[in-house]
């Protein structure tokens, strides 16, 4: 299998990850749209009601809505049941912070990227995407 696309992202929160892309066509708060102890997206309004981001990498237009949005991202780390990356289409402080506290207090977390543009548009569900820290995006 040899490399497709790369990209280069701006790093929100820095890392290494893998897996195969999870693309939500619309914008989620984790806040009352995120089950952390089960990964499973259940905002019901939600396009994507009832899939598992647990391992994946979520790609997002942004996220949306509360604050709170960090806490549930910090306690699917601490659950083990958090996306593998986060990647967005445009700066979402929100979920950085929550990453970034699970860095601090777990020494584990999903970076969280920004792809943008012709980046953004060539990822689509069921691809398979390596990540590096410095903000690689291989498209496989």
């Amino acid at each position: 299998m040899g490399t497709t696309n790369v990209f280069t992202a701006t790093v929100l929160v820095p890392g290494n990850a893998q897996g195969v892309a999870l693309v939500l066509p619309a914008p989620l708060s984790l806040w009352g749209g995120l089950n952390p102890e089960t990964g499973e997206i259940i905002d019901r309004r939600h396009p994507c009601a009832g899939q598992v981001v647990t391992g994946k990498v979520l790609v997002l237009p942004a996220g949306r809505g509360s604050s709170s949005a960090s806490s549930i991202l910090l306690e699917a780390v601490r659950l083990g049941t958090a996306p593998a990356a986060i990647i967005t289409a445009e700066v979402d402080g929100i979920l950085a912070l929550g990453a970034a506290v699970a860095r601090e207090l777990y020494d584990h977390a999903p970076p969280v990227l920004v792809l943008d543009g012709e980046g953004y548009t060539a990822v689509h569900t069921g691809d398979y995407l390596q990540i590096s820290e410095d903000g690689r995006v291989d498209i496989l």
